[in-house]
């Protein structure tokens, strides 16, 4: 993971929308551990409290679920979700890696007219 911090929010704010982001679009499937804190602290470069805040914040959100010294688990599934995706921290991380509006319209509307 990778992280484009220009300050505009916090960092585990940023952390937590990537992994979000990462799990509403299947790359992290409902059972799936994520990495421990410390791994993705040392990975990311940041405080290992900053990682357990932005596991906190998913856990909220009910996306995963932390088991104590056993590691966070992924509990979302599309299955259970109740109406669209919440397509935001998508769009949000895609506007980051430059991706224009006009470009994300018309494959969009490619996919949905087929």
């Amino acid at each position: 993971m990778h992280l484009e911090n220009a300050g505009k929010q916090d960092v585990y704010l940023e952390i937590a929308g990537k992994l979000e982001s990462y799990i509403l679009q299947g790359l992290y499937a409902t059972g799936d551990k994520l990495p421990s804190v410390r791994a993705l602290a040392s990975e990311l470069g940041v405080n290992p409290n900053t990682v357990a805040k932005a596991y906190s914040v998913l856990e909220e959100k009910q996306l995963i679920h932390a088991l104590p010294k056993k590691g966070a688990y992924v509990t979302f599934s599309s299955d259970n979700q109740k109406g669209a995706a919440d397509l935001r921290p998508l769009l949000e991380d895609l506007k980051r890696q430059g991706v224009r509006y006009d470009d994300l319209i018309s494959q969009a509307k490619e996919v949905f007219e087929k």
